[in-house]
């Protein structure tokens, strides 16, 4: 089997984190989600990969490079436009070839890895394509399936206004060759692309195996700030920590706490679940629950819990206890300390400020 990862859309709801950054490259408990998606599949023996890029091709580029760093071979695929899930694997085809493959969207963080859905796939040489449902709170956001009694796919409708059931695609999809028979007969959607919903809808219609798996375990779609801290908090949950910078005697860090090699953490207190990423150095401060903390940040004389600091940023003398936020690269967070006092700010486009 070969993998194929999409990670072309340009991530407008995380603005302004992705006016400068690919989605997809955002750390989740110090560690970009694409390459999360990368292991995981290859955690299932895959080693085969390819990746569907858009605008920010040149950054994923960098980052993942032949994929030999991760064990894997990675082949690009430039997209020239956000033109749907089906045309990407459409655009796909020379990579692919009569190799089944699986598909998995390159924001897309899911418990327990596609180990098992794999090996599912593997052994059932008579299913055409495997698509993975996972109940949710609002499925008209989402790609929608309805079931017959027997399980069966029945209809699957992309962005329903009137949603026939509650079971949402995950994002991971498992396909052969016939795959390619859907997207070369359907019609682009009202938004002018080629949904992947039409793609399997179309292999239903036409009498080929199409199995669902429901999963039961968490998954998270990225695309929101919301989301992102939810799925950052999720993975720290199931992180086994360690500790390999430097914590010295005045510092309390307990049990659930990973500490990153370079970094130091003096007369501070480190409550888990938590990371303290490379280099990074944490003073007279106190660091929360469901924090990550990247690469190369400072905090001093500050209170932060349930946020993501990203690389390069510093929090230094701030008053109140910072909580539930994203700050960026290269940010800085701070109190004037001149007459007239005041809060002072550089904000992006679509920002939200609350203050007490």
């Amino acid at each position: 089997m070969k993998g194929l990862i999409l990670s072309g859309g340009k991530g407008t709801r995380l603005y302004p984190l992705t006016y400068t950054r690919a989605k997809q490259l955002i750390p989740v408990a110090n560690k970009p989600i694409l390459v999360r998606v990368i292991e995981t599949i290859r955690d299932a023996g895959i080693t085969e990969i390819g990746i569907v890029i858009g605008d920010t091709g040149p950054e994923i580029r960098e980052a993942v490079g032949d994929g030999s760093q991760f064990g894997v071979a990675v082949t690009y695929i430039p997209q020239d436009a956000p033109r749907g899930l089906a045309h990407a694997v459409k655009i796909a085809r020379d990579f692919l070839g009569d190799d089944r493959f699986v598909m998995f969207l390159g924001d897309n963080v899911i418990q327990g890895g596609i180990s098992a859905l794999i090996r599912d796939f593997a052994g059932h040489t008579d299913w055409n394509s495997q698509i993975v449902l996972t109940e949710v709170e609002q499925p008209e956001r989402y790609g929608v399936a309805r079931l017959n009694d027997e399980g069966r796919i029945v209809q699957l409708i992309e962005k329903p206004k009137d949603p026939p059931s509650n079971l949402a695609l995950v994002g991971i999809y498992m396909f052969d060759h016939h795959i390619f028979e859907a997207t070369d007969a359907i019609q682009p959607s009202w938004r002018n692309e080629l949904e992947i919903t039409d793609a399997i809808q179309w292999l239903v219609e036409h009498a080929y195996m199409v199995f669902p798996h429901v999963h039961r375990g968490w998954w998270i779609d990225t695309g929101e700030a919301g989301e992102l801290l939810r799925a950052n908090g999720l993975v720290l949950d199931e992180l086994v920590p360690e500790i390999r910078g430097t914590v010295d005697d005045q510092s309390q860090v307990d049990s659930r706490v990973t500490i990153e090699e370079g970094a130091e953490i003096i007369n501070s207190v480190i409550r888990g679940p938590a990371i303290i990423g490379q280099n990074t150095r944490i003073v007279d401060s106190y660091v929360g629950p469901f924090s990550s903390i990247y690469h190369n940040v400072v905090i001093e004389n500050s209170e932060i819990q349930g946020s993501m600091v990203l690389e390069h940023s510093s929090i230094r003398d701030i008053p109140t206890r910072i909580e539930d936020s994203l700050i960026g690269r290269h940010a800085e967070v701070t109190i004037a300390t001149l007459r007239p006092k005041a809060i002072k700010m550089h904000l992006g486009d679509h920002s939200r400020l609350g203050l007490l």
